[in-house]
């Protein structure tokens, strides 16, 4: 099962605003609370670019496996500070490329409160998985361990 958590921390290193830590289904974000929204959504997004880059994620679009090597739509995830409807964030999936507009009236706390429930809707759609160490991580449960 992928697990996606977003959370606004005061012990990041000095300098850094946001921190993107994965490891099997589970992918751990970290923002500096103190730091203004927009410095955080600009690093966020230099992280998620960085992510994205390891090729280990994937978007199942229709009967086409979406890839960060994609030709003309390689996968990726973009953060946007502008309000898309009166939400505090709102995730827009299309073949190769996740949107996530957030209201610019949020601070940075707000905005990691709001991206849990938001994203945990956006991966119940069943079309993200994530190749770890050979194996195929989705949004299925996991299998009972015996």
């Amino acid at each position: 099962m992928l697990d996606v958590t977003y959370e606004a921390v005061d012990d990041l290193p000095p300098g850094r605003l946001a921190e993107i830590d994965e490891d099997r289904g589970e992918i751990r974000v970290r923002l500096d609370a103190a730091a203004p929204l927009a410095d955080v959504v600009r690093q966020l997004n230099t992280e998620i670019r960085n992510l994205m880059a390891s090729a280990h994620w994937y978007q199942l679009w229709g009967d086409e496996i979406v890839s960060r090597d994609t030709p003309g739509r390689p996968l990726g995830i973009e953060y946007l500070l502008e309000m898309k409807v009166p939400r505090s964030s709102w995730v827009e999936e299309r073949r190769g490329l996740v949107s996530v507009f957030i209201d610019p009236g949020l601070d940075t706390e707000g905005f990691a409160a709001s991206m849990n429930p938001a994203t945990k809707k956006f991966l119940a759609g069943g079309c993200w998985f994530q190749l770890y160490a050979g194996e195929i991580i989705d949004n299925s449960p996991e299998p009972n361990k015996v």
